[in-house]
């Protein structure tokens, strides 16, 4: 499987780097202690939206509005490993507890939340997808992409987040990268080139989630990197310099 493209715009949010200039600094440093700090507030998002979202969800909308201010998108995609598990986790604590449910809590569990309330702040109404595929998430979101720049949309905005995950998922899930979004504008070309490939014996399990790898991937000089799918395969990404 092969495809090609170019990169219009990005944006990431995690905790401790929220600008630009720190996602290059952390790109081309090895500290993985970057991720720490306090969660950055929101510069888009009305505060009392802000407060009924999930942080991932926040996360996740808040940068694909800060594109959408000086960028026109056809299409936007949005994709996450876990979607809204940091509510679904509430909603059944207080069932196993015999708790009222909250209806706010409930309306926002669902996987496209965050979708819905990018387009409903933006006052856009684009056309939105949500999908997620584990750990293949973001990457099967980049195939989302190439069928629809190939049916006519001209940029499609791709969006990879993921929230805090509930204590009683630790032993399960690692989460020591959570909570985080990137959002990038993605159109036809050939800057970027990807394939899937195997690997022979290689034991690729990176903490970083696809998106970030592909952001430091992106945002390093190598012209060549790769992206972790599982021990037998991976996304190989070629820079045409």
């Amino acid at each position: 499987m092969k495809f090609s493209l170019d990169i219009v715009d990005w944006r990431a949010v995690a905790p401790g780097v929220d600008s630009c200039e720190h996602w290059i600094q952390w790109a081309r440093c090895s500290d993985i202690n970057t991720f720490s700090g306090a969660n950055p507030k929101s510069q888009q998002i009305p505060m009392m939206s802000a407060r009924r979202m999930s942080i991932g969800s926040r996360f996740a909308v808040d940068s694909g509005l800060a594109l959408l201010v000086n960028n026109n998108v056809d299409a936007a995609i949005f994709t996450s490993r876990h979607g809204e598990l940091e509510k679904t986790g509430r909603i059944l604590h207080s069932l196993a507890g015999g708790e009222a449910l909250s209806p706010t809590e409930f309306s926002m569990s669902v996987h496209n939340t965050a979708a819905g309330w990018l387009t409903i702040i933006s006052k856009n109404p684009l056309p939105v997808t949500s999908l997620t595929a584990g750990k293949d998430s973001f990457h099967q979101g980049m195939l989302e992409a190439q069928a629809m720049l190939a049916t006519g949309a001209s940029r499609v905005m791709l969006v990879d987040f993921d929230g805090e995950i509930p204590d009683i998922y630790n032993e399960s899930v690692n989460s020591e990268f959570l909570p985080y979004a990137v959002a990038i504008i993605l159109t036809a070309g050939d800057t970027l080139k990807c394939q899937r490939i195997s690997l022979s014996g290689e034991d690729m399990n990176p903490e970083l989630p696809q998106s970030l790898q592909f952001l430091r991937g992106y945002l390093s000089s190598s012209p060549l990197f790769h992206i972790s799918v599982d021990n037998r395969h991976s996304w190989q990404w070629v820079r045409n310099l």
